[in-house]
């Protein structure tokens, strides 16, 4: 039965979550790791794309406030660049979308658990970093132990939204920043204004959350 394989959320379910996403993103404290994921997710799209335009990654570097530095050599400057905030719009809604699949949830979870720590083993050079990284293994691997599979993807779902919302506010950031950024950096590569790649990012992480909504099972008209 399609029951008992999807985890697609109702319209008031997916409502609840993104409200609960976005509150853990305003907590003070409590935002703080999800804000790290945002970054890891940031930083890891940089690095993916030097390497799919020639380039190498010699370190990524994050900070407890949830600022990062992927460090690449070679490639395509421009599209290292653009990757960061689009990147991460995007690991949230592919990690929204998996965390529909109640049958593969586990699988989802241990998978994107090794990715962080294949990143700590490879791209980790700072004890912070490595601190950092260590915790966002954890948190993908222990609700591992949480036998509920539907609760797993309530979770996972939340966590996807989170990066999007963490995804879509990080570039206005760049607003009030003066010389630096990767909205700079895009300006100087390609004389088009950085406030226009500030809204492309924008834009785009609007698109991904549009995307989760039309994940939603109209059909379900109550809570589960």
């Amino acid at each position: 039965m399609p029951s008992a394989v999807s985890a697609t959320p109702s319209r008031s379910r997916f409502m609840l979550e993104l409200l609960v996403a976005f509150l853990l993103t305003r907590l003070p404290f409590i935002s703080i790791p999800f804000k790290w994921l945002e970054s890891y997710f940031h930083e890891l799209s940089h690095g993916i794309a030097a390497l799919l335009t020639g380039g190498i990654v010699s370190h990524i570097q994050l900070f407890p406030n949830g600022a990062g530095f992927c460090f690449t050599q070679g490639g395509s400057s421009m599209l290292i660049a653009y990757a960061g905030y689009f990147g991460a719009a995007l690991w949230g809604y592919v990690i929204f979308l998996l965390a529909t699949k109640r049958s593969s949830i586990r699988f989802t979870l241990g998978l994107l658990g090794l990715t962080v720590a294949a990143s700590l083993v490879f791209w980790a050079r700072d004890l912070l970093t490595m601190a950092i990284l260590l915790v966002l293994t954890i948190l993908f691997l222990l609700p591992l132990k949480l036998k509920n599979s539907s609760v797993l993807n309530t979770l996972l779902r939340i966590l996807g939204l989170m990066i999007i919302l963490n995804a879509m506010a990080s570039p206005m950031v760049l607003l009030g920043l003066s010389g630096q950024g990767d909205a700079v950096m895009l300006a100087q590569l390609t004389w088009i204004p950085a406030w226009i790649w500030v809204m492309t990012w924008l834009l785009f992480s609007g698109l991904m959350l549009w995307l989760c909504w039309q994940k939603v099972d109209y059909k379900k008209g109550v809570i589960k």
